[in-house]
């Protein structure tokens, strides 16, 4: 997974699969999720809208990795 930044607009891209999108769909204001042909998920963006943050705010960012759980 990567986890791009745009300050200037304020948005997060959260980039799941290498897969191109070919369809997106507006879940919540300011929350997209972009699909491939076969509907699997390639990304999400959140941006200021949907996370209600500052610009400034947006730039601190702390990643925690996780054990998965099954």
């Amino acid at each position: 997974m990567r986890v791009e930044l745009d300050s200037k607009n304020g948005a997060f891209y959260f980039r799941i699969s290498d897969g191109d999108a070919v369809e997106c769909e507006e879940v919540s204001e300011g929350v997209i999720l972009d699909y491939d042909e076969e509907r699997n998920l390639v990304g999400i963006e959140i941006s200021n809208d949907g996370c209600r943050v500052s610009t400034k705010e947006l730039s601190k960012i702390e990643i925690e990795m996780t054990e998965n759980v099954v």
